[in-house]
């Protein structure tokens, strides 16, 4: 089945966007094969000059903004930022994180059904690394709410994240794959006193199943760090990598 392999930005890490910009690495990524690139607001060094030039590279905009501030109340003007920003880059869709969604919040769900039904840019909730935005229950809970309110959402499922909840990615991926509609290929080691990302076959998550729960059609994008001295080859060894694992 064909799908899309988009390398997040945020794989080459903050020093080498630092240094080159994220147009450099998106036209690397796709010279590496990537058939496009997540752009990473809380990368952008100046935005004006930056989303324009971007256009037509870049088929999702990650905002750093939760949906629903620290309080409980809709954040309106992040989703507004976030919706512009993604009409500047050319994105279809915008990733966000629930934020701090509350039971105080279920009424805002409203403001949030008006927003979206003034703009093209597909909206999409992705579990983060935050025990209010990033656990299963957190993520079922809002989702139910969202349905009922008559706001359905797709999510973008990051495979690593759950594991610095202490959450089960494939029990997740069982509950959630349904709404998936864009996954975040991210291994995980642990250390002595943190996980941190890795590529997918240095993972020592069951990745292959929770793969295999997730759907195949949907865009996949690598979001582990891309690093080496031939960073081109190192990026197309790991792009090859994702379509042989979805072959």
């Amino acid at each position: 089945m064909a799908f899309e392999v988009l390398i997040s930005l945020s794989s080459f890490g903050a020093a080498e966007v630092g240094r080159h910009g994220q147009l450099w690495c998106s036209q690397l990524s796709r010279a590496a094969g990537a058939d496009s690139v997540e752009v990473r607001g809380e990368m952008l060094r100046d935005a004006e000059a930056e989303l324009p030039a971007l256009n037509g590279l870049a088929s999702v905009y990650s905002s750093p903004e939760g949906l629903w501030a620290e309080g409980g109340w809709l954040d309106s003007a992040a989703l507004q930022r976030g919706i512009a920003a993604a009409t500047r880059v050319g994105a279809k869709r915008l990733k966000m994180s629930i934020g701090d969604f509350q039971a105080s919040s279920h009424g805002s769900l409203w403001g949030l059904k008006v927003a979206l039904a003034e703009t093209r840019v597909e909206l999409l909730i992705e579990n983060d690394q935050t025990v209010r935005a990033g656990t299963l229950a957190a993520l079922q809970t809002f989702f139910d709410v969202a349905d009922r309110a008559g706001v359905p959402l797709g999510m973008t499922f990051d495979m690593g994240n759950w594991h610095w909840l202490g959450e089960c990615p494939l029990q997740a991926a069982q509950a959630l794959g349904h709404r998936v509609r864009y996954v975040h290929c991210k291994g995980a080691q642990r250390l002595p006193h943190k996980w941190v990302a890795v590529p997918l076959g240095d993972s020592v998550a069951p990745w292959r199943a929770v793969l295999r729960a997730l759907p195949a059609d949907v865009p996949h994008a690598i979001e582990y760090p891309l690093v080496g001295d031939d960073l081109l080859a190192v990026t197309r060894t790991q792009i090859d990598f994702i379509r042989a694992a979805r072959a």
